[in-house]
């Protein structure tokens, strides 16, 4: 039983490590399937984009609703934007799919956003952020065979996705955790 016992001791911190190479070696080659920066995209105006552009910058992506309880969170990422835009991109993402709560129109959300709240960061066409439509920037955001580590989806309106500079994902945040709240800095995970 010792020599059991022995071998054991020797060989699990061997295939530990073995485990742990496949797996960065799977999450690598995971990612590269599909990079963020790559995803196509529209912004508010209807032309086609990609987020390369904030390459080198942490993105805060967040689906946003103009008649919600959290529509009021516009002031923050406007704040926050103000505040850290050097170093943090915040991108508007409008989405219909939690209680009807963006039924505008582009022209509509984008005229909403800047008479009520002068809202001047990024804002982009309404996507879905679940079921059968999902836009493949949320799918990409919510599928661990892409982002490397997270399957959470939005649950509500407000949800926000942290991004690093290379392009990684960090964070998922509630609705109710507040933009001005959110640490730019730090490893993956989930927020409040």
């Amino acid at each position: 039983m010792s020599i059991s016992l022995s071998f054991r001791k020797l060989l699990y911190p061997i295939l530990r490590k073995l485990a742990a190479v496949k797996s960065v070696s799977n999450m690598t080659h995971k990612k590269s399937i599909a990079s963020i920066y790559d995803i196509p995209l529209k912004d508010i105006q209807g032309r086609e984009v990609t987020l390369s552009g904030f390459r080198g910058k942490k993105m805060l992506i967040v689906n946003t609703a103009s008649e919600c309880g959290y529509t009021p969170q516009y002031e923050a990422l406007q704040k926050l934007h103000e505040q850290y835009g050097d170093r943090i991109a915040v991108l508007g993402f409008p989405c219909n799919d939690f209680g009807g709560q963006e039924p505008g129109s582009e022209q509509e959300i984008k005229s909403f956003c800047q008479s009520r709240f002068h809202i001047s960061f990024p804002l982009f066409t309404k996507v879905e952020v679940k079921g059968a439509g999902i836009h493949p920037l949320y799918a990409w955001l919510t599928d661990p065979s892409l982002n490397g580590w997270n399957s959470d989806r939005p649950s509500w309106n407000f949800c926000k996705y942290l991004v690093d500079e290379q392009g990684d994902l960090l964070h998922f945040f509630s609705s109710a955790v507040d933009p001005m709240d959110i640490r730019i800095t730090g490893g993956h995970g989930q927020g409040h």
